[in-house]
């Protein structure tokens, strides 16, 4: 008998494991990919995201022209853990990118963003 695990469950130990290896918990470098990203510092982990998000495209772009859409999953995958990494960082995790997922629904995608350009149009005004 299997057990399914919720996304947000397989997230949130992810995060868990990801958060232990920060280094003011002790993480190694010697001893963990997760802690060596960190211990490189932002630079590190940043660069991983964008060769990760390349990666994702070209797979996309391989599915589409008859390759191994699986691919894609792995590649998101990858995007998002090193996404994760980043969270960790900067003291966030998953469920903060959930709660503004959950914000953002029911809101039109093309009004979200007209609203970020006034809001950003008037902050600059100040």
């Amino acid at each position: 008998m299997s057990v399914h695990v919720s996304a947000p469950d397989s997230l949130a130990a992810l995060a868990r494991v990801i958060e232990s290896r920060l280094p003011q918990n002790g993480g190694d470098p010697d001893a963990s990919y997760v802690a060596r990203l960190l211990h490189k510092g932002p630079d590190a982990f940043l660069k991983k995201i964008g060769e990760e998000a390349t990666e994702v495209v070209m797979a996309a772009k391989d599915a589409d022209f008859g390759g191994d859409r699986t691919k894609v999953v792995s590649e998101v995958a990858d995007l998002w853990f090193h996404c994760m990494v980043a969270l960790a960082h900067y003291g966030l995790s998953p469920a903060d990118v959930v709660a503004e997922l959950e914000r953002r629904v029911g809101t039109s995608g093309i009004e979200e963003k007209a609203l970020r350009k006034v809001l950003a149009r008037e902050g600059g005004a100040s």
